[in-house]
């Protein structure tokens, strides 16, 4: 159950939150830096 509720709010970050993949990093602000690491922390946790 939680793989796939992971699995649904990556869905729904890919269709609703902006992509960081070609900017750099270290000059986002801090809530863009927020956004990257809530992205992150969702898709790795689909995978699991």
């Amino acid at each position: 159950m939680k793989k796939t509720l992971f699995e649904l709010l990556a869905k729904a970050n890919k269709a609703v939150l902006p992509s960081f993949g070609k900017r750099d990093l270290t000059k986002l602000k801090k809530w863009e830096q927020a956004l990257v690491a809530y992205r992150y922390w969702v898709t790795t946790n689909s995978l699991e």
